[in-house]
């Protein structure tokens, strides 16, 4: 059971940063190069890179070279459902939150 949690824990530990987050939605719709995600984030290309390759030592995207692009996809889609549950949590709390302020 101890290597699962460790698993969960690098995993979570992956996905908390908002620029990772902001590419994973990003390559939800399909390859993209550093340029590309670069453009669509309004970051510095070490940024971008230097997120990518945290994302592929802990392999949530993969990279596919041509020429002189490298393109990045998402290796397990299934990281989309958990990003949507984590998104449904979210807007529940938000609407629990609305309640709350209306209530007064």
């Amino acid at each position: 059971m101890a290597a699962i949690h460790e698993f969960k824990s690098e995993l979570f530990k992956t996905l908390g940063h908002p620029a990772r987050l902001r590419m994973l939605e990003l390559l939800r719709t399909g390859e993209k190069t550093v340029g590309e995600l670069q453009q669509a984030l309004d970051l510095e290309s070490s940024s971008v890179s230097q997120q990518l390759s945290m994302m592929r030592s802990h392999q949530l995207v993969d990279a596919r070279k041509h020429g002189t692009n490298v393109f990045y996809t998402v290796r397990d889609p299934l990281i989309f459902e958990l990003m949507d549950i984590a998104r449904t949590i979210f807007e529940n709390r938000v609407a629990s939150m609305n309640s709350l302020l209306e209530e007064n």
